[in-house]
């Protein structure tokens, strides 16, 4: 039988944990830094990505501004222009003619209540809407509040601003006690 005796004055240290624990620490670290590597790698190639779409954009947007300035010297020459000028006038007059007066009559003739008489229409196309002023004469304040609640539910007119107002005494030929104007916009042509 052996006995195994340690005549050293400081007994024999075993490093067995700590070099356990280094190592697996170091293997953790190594796949947290792996992972990492991984996710900048794939951050990259998305950059990459979207890189050369910017960049086909750019191109894209630089093709469309110089036919944009082709365009332009196109338009400005002076047969060009007048012709332009000409179209537009061309363009307002069919937008004019486009108004249907018997369907925006139908429409009031909906909502007039009695005691609202209808003194003039001025319709005014602007941006592809018809914008209506109208004077109106109404023979008390009761009937002209009917008038506006009315027309401020109609689908068929919005935007209803009351622009003036203005209260007369009856005489012989107009029974009208109240004049009022007011603008709205349009909507069914």
């Amino acid at each position: 039988m052996k006995a195994r005796l340690n005549l050293s004055t400081k007994p024999l240290q075993t490093h067995r944990r700590f070099l356990a624990a280094a190592g697996a620490i170091g293997v953790v670290a190594g796949l947290f830094f792996l992972g990492l590597g991984w996710h900048v790698y794939s951050v990259r190639r998305a950059d990459a990505s979207l890189r050369e779409q910017v960049e086909k954009i750019r191109l894209e947007m630089v093709t469309l501004e110089q036919q944009r300035r082709d365009l332009e010297q196109f338009f400005n020459r002076p047969a060009n222009a007048e012709l332009h000028e000409r179209s537009a006038f061309l363009n307002t007059l069919i937008d004019e003619q486009s108004l249907n007066w018997t369907q925006m009559f139908m429409d009031l003739e909906k909502i007039l209540p009695a005691g609202v008489r209808v003194v003039s229409i001025q319709p005014k196309h602007e941006k592809g809407l018809v914008e209506v002023k109208l004077v109106l004469g109404a023979t008390n304040d009761e009937a002209k509040l009917k008038f506006m609640n009315a027309l401020e539910k109609s689908s068929s007119f919005t935007h209803v601003v009351l622009v003036n107002e203005k209260i007369s005494t009856p005489s012989a030929g107009n029974t009208d006690r109240v004049d009022f104007e007011l603008t709205a916009i349009y909507s069914r042509t």
